[in-house]
């Protein structure tokens, strides 16, 4: 019995060696995919630690310093203020494919923030934010990322279409000067913001649920 066994075994070790030596290309690609999610989780662990520092050193930022920042550059920042007020999982998500959040993470509270940014380089002088990207962002902000606050961020200026907008969909908007009060002072972005909803369930349940800090971009 214990012959018969070794031989399938045998038999089976021999046809996989022929099945990879066949198909290498596979076993190329699969070491390829594991390498990249080690180096994701990598990239992740680092900014894990990043965003804990923050958390406990006070972090600010002028508007000239947001000004004259990249876009992806703003939306780091935005998630360095956000782990700085406590979020234990800021995180940076923006970039192709991001379907309209750019910075994700829990409040201490256990309420999820999901923000747009957008930077103007030439901060009041740039072109307003529209009610289009004001309705990208609704259309994703709860139903696909599952926000309880739902925001947009930017160094600039809103137009009050779009301010009419946001007011009638519960949208929150952080203008400069409410982006200034919050990268200059001391107060959490769920402080500044007028209105923000209740958590949805007891701190106590929602803590629970909340990971450790998250990733983006160091």
């Amino acid at each position: 019995m214990a012959l018969g066994a070794l031989v399938v075994v045998g038999l089976l070790l021999v046809k996989a060696a022929q099945w990879a030596l066949a198909n290498w290309w596979v076993l190329v690609a699969l070491a390829l995919v594991a390498l990249l999610a080690l180096a994701g989780w990598v990239y992740r662990r680092i900014d894990q630690m990043r965003s804990a520092q923050l958390r406990v050193q006070g972090l600010t930022y002028s508007l000239s310093q947001l000004d004259g920042m990249h876009h992806t550059a703003f939306e780091v920042a935005v998630r360095d203020l956000l782990a700085r007020d406590g979020s234990r999982d800021a995180l940076r998500c923006g970039g192709r494919g991001d379907l309209g959040a750019d910075v994700k993470g829990h409040d201490p509270l256990g309420r999820l923030f999901v923000i747009q940014c957008k930077h103007r380089s030439k901060g009041l002088d740039g072109s307003a934010v529209g009610t289009p990207d004001l309705q990208t962002l609704n259309g994703t902000g709860r139903p696909v990322h599952g926000g309880d606050v739902v925001v947009m961020v930017t160094n600039g200026r809103i137009s009050q279409p779009a301010r009419d907008f946001a007011r009638q969909q519960g949208l929150h908007l952080v203008d400069r000067q409410l982006l200034e009060r919050w990268a200059r002072g001391t107060r959490p972005l769920w402080e500044v913001l007028p209105s923000v909803p209740s958590p949805r369930k007891p701190p106590r349940l929602r803590r629970s649920r909340i990971r450790p800090a998250g990733a983006g971009e160091a």
